[in-house]
């Protein structure tokens, strides 16, 4: 059901879309923890940490398919906004063979260099072929990965968060039951896991592609859309193509970071890939409804109404914190018992320095939620330079303390990078934000 960000009370508005989007993100984490769960739970810690260890390469892939979902959410949003039937339906139509060239692009660049990636990345060799293997399936999917981006990034468009959250618990809940049937029946091991992915990802692609083409079907225009428009996909990539870069630019810190960590072996690795998941599903839940509060600027920046976008700011900053408050209560009381799930005999460097990190990263997830509400209105009104300005500089800032703080504390002190940048991260979003005309 398409629904109009430019009516009603803001808070209201965005609690109502995004609600939906947060409990889409929860089951879209719900692949990867399964992924490491069952890893770890049925295979062995090294299983477990061959999986964390091929996922923050796989994030160099989600960085782009990211990409893509925002550029379309955003310029689609921006014409349902202004009433552009026609222009919408073209822009829909682009994004799509722009991304399937570019998704086939990053299959060839995956095939030839994800064994290179794991070298570089200093991958112990005693989880090197299960890490590979996972990539190599992976990588086969990534068409399923991108299209189904830009299928939610169009629902989202269009007001509806509801559609691809229902799809979402159907694929995710199949997905763990897969995961299980393929490793402990069929004992397929780390293939399993990444089979059975591939498989429940597969098939909701597929059905959020049906359902937007009905929708898209559904929506008259009073001529016939292009199929293709350069001046659409400029607009598009000025969104996209900032956006890919940043997550690109986050991921191959992330891997620069997964490197120094693999220096302490695979029990620290294990112990980082469980809490780092716990840790991912939230911050990608802030950032899902990040997006959520671009789609509700850009669509209001497209009818004219900017007094509602800073009405937007406030509400969306009540509403992550709201999602604040128990994850960290929990995250703080019950870290041993989160991490530990993940492993069935967890060795004592695995647990501590998953417990760590939690303890150290969780207080600051008020901070960080913060400076994601307020990329999601810089983003929404095209203001991309400021946006990524203040993302490189976190990165950056995490990049560079990892590497000092490793010599200097041991784990502990790589954990003490994330709330340095985020913190002032934070500090300069928020400034743009104001700043913004």
């Amino acid at each position: 059901m398409n629904q109009d960000l430019t009516e009603g009370k803001p808070e209201k508005v965005l609690r109502q879309f995004c609600l939906p989007l947060f409990g889409s993100v929860i089951f879209q984490q719900l692949y990867n923890i399964a992924d490491s769960l069952v890893a770890g739970k049925c295979i062995g810690e090294n299983a477990l940490a061959a999986v964390g260890n091929s996922y923050e390469i796989t994030l160099i892939f989600i960085a782009f398919a990211f990409g893509c979902n925002i550029g379309c959410s955003v310029i689609v949003s921006q014409l349902f906004g202004a009433k552009k039937y026609t222009d919408l339906k073209t822009a829909v139509y682009t994004a799509m063979i722009s991304s399937g060239v570019l998704c086939a692009l990053l299959m060839v660049f995956g095939i030839l260099s994800c064994g290179r990636l794991l070298a570089l990345i200093q991958t112990p060799a005693e989880i090197l072929a299960d890490s590979a293997l996972y990539l190599d399936i992976y990588i086969w999917g990534l068409p399923f990965l991108f299209f189904y981006n830009i299928a939610t990034g169009i629902f989202s468009a269009l007001g509806d968060s509801k559609t691809p959250f229902l799809f979402l618990a159907l694929s995710s809940t199949s997905n763990i039951l897969t995961d299980i049937l393929f490793v402990e029946t069929f004992g397929m091991g780390v293939s399993g896991v990444a089979w059975a992915t591939f498989l429940c990802q597969g098939v909701s692609c597929m059905l959020a592609m049906v359902v937007i083409l009905k929708r898209l079907a559904s929506i008259r225009t009073e001529e016939k859309p292009a199929l293709y428009s350069f001046s659409l996909l400029k607009k598009t990539a000025v969104i996209a193509v900032p956006s890919m870069f940043q997550q690109s630019f986050i991921s191959l810190g992330n891997i620069v970071i997964q490197s120094v960590i693999n220096g302490f072996g695979p029990g620290v690795i294990a112990g980082y890939s469980a809490a780092v998941k716990l840790n991912n599903m939230v911050i990608t839940s802030f950032t899902t409804l990040g997006n959520g509060v671009s789609n509700y600027t850009a669509q209001n920046l497209g009818a004219g109404k900017k007094d509602r976008i800073r009405a937007g700011f406030g509400a969306g900053i009540r509403l992550v914190w709201m999602l604040c408050i128990p994850i960290v209560f929990v995250y703080l009381l019950f870290g041993k018992m989160l991490v530990g799930f993940f492993m069935d005999a967890p060795t004592d460097a695995a647990l501590s320095s998953g417990i760590w990190f939690l303890r150290i990263v969780a207080p600051f997830y008020f901070v960080i939620s913060v400076k994601l509400v307020a990329d999601g209105i810089l983003r929404g009104a095209g203001q991309m330079q400021k946006f990524m300005i203040s993302t490189f500089t976190d990165l950056l800032l995490r990049v560079v303390l990892t590497s000092v703080l490793a010599g200097l504390m041991g784990p502990v002190g790589i954990w003490c990078a994330w709330p340095v940048g985020w913190s002032i991260g934070m500090i300069l979003s928020v400034i743009f934000y104001f700043m913004g005309k």
